[in-house]
């Protein structure tokens, strides 16, 4: 499996470009929770003409292109319920990349686990160090947020700082965005989930491989939570049933060359 971390540093580069023609300070405070109506019949959701105007403008990213039949693997990851060795496990097998979005809490707590994604040549992405609505912080507060779940990562694994982050819950505003990119940051959402988080309530194997089948589509950005057995017993069928299809998974560095090929393609 190819190493991410070398590859994710230099897309900090494309993120600083971006920050540096906007200015954090300036930015809408309007709170959104991201959404959107869950794709059907292979086709990518859509977020909306104004968000996704947003989203361009700050260079993040939910989605792939839509004539390629390529996914990308995303977990949450607040705490540890027994299931992530397994998923890595699968992950391997299946030769399938992936990014975990992290809490301070997790790297505090599964140190261990933290070690085993990276030295797999797993992505890890930055889901802030207590999990706020960073939406109700101010630019300050953020920054602490995000560099101090770096300094984390650092010490406990080695790696030297994260370049995509994800906001708790999906809030989220203009100014998230813009503080982000000023330091580094690239915001990375998603065009496929479903309910998983609660790790009392599972429902079922064929629940969640029923869920991610059905949302499938070229270009989707998934996201799962590694707190639901549903999904740890489900994701070893998903794969390879996907890639009968004719699906490859990518990494989100991947990703977001993609991206940066369509804007200059646009901008030519």
């Amino acid at each position: 499996m190819m190493e991410q971390h070398g590859p994710g540093i230099l897309m900090a580069a494309f993120v600083i470009v971006i920050g540096l023609s906007f200015n954090p300070f300036a930015a809408h405070a309007d709170e959104f929770h991201w959404g959107f109506k869950k794709s059907q019949n292979g086709e990518p959701p859509n977020a909306g003409g104004a968000l996704e105007g947003l989203l361009d403008d700050h260079g993040a990213i939910y989605k792939g292109k839509p004539d390629k039949k390529i996914a990308y693997l995303t977990f949450d990851n607040g705490y540890e319920n027994g299931l992530t060795e397994s998923i890595l496990d699968t992950l391997k097998k299946e030769e399938a990349p992936a990014t975990f979005f992290l809490t301070g809490h997790y790297l505090k707590s599964a140190a261990p686990v933290v070690k085993r994604m990276v030295k797999e040549g797993h992505g890890i992405g930055n889901h802030s160090f207590d999990h706020p609505n960073m939406a109700k912080l101010s630019p300050a507060g953020m920054e602490e947020e995000w560099k101090k779940f770096d300094a984390l990562l650092k010490k406990t694994a080695g790696v030297e700082r994260t370049v995509y982050a994800r906001p708790p819950e999906g809030i989220f505003n203009e100014e998230v965005l813009s503080v982000g990119n000023a330091l580094g940051y690239r915001h990375i959402f998603w065009s496929v989930a479903f309910i998983d988080w609660y790790a009392d309530k599972p429902k079922g194997k064929a629940y969640a491989y029923n869920e991610l089948m059905n949302q499938l589509h070229p270009g989707a950005v998934i996201l799962m939570h590694t707190v639901s057995t549903d999904n740890a017993e489900a994701l070893p069928d998903f794969i390879r049933d996907a890639k009968k299809q004719g699906y490859t998974f990518g990494s989100l560095d991947e990703l977001v060359m993609e991206y940066e090929d369509i804007q200059l393609g646009l901008a030519n």
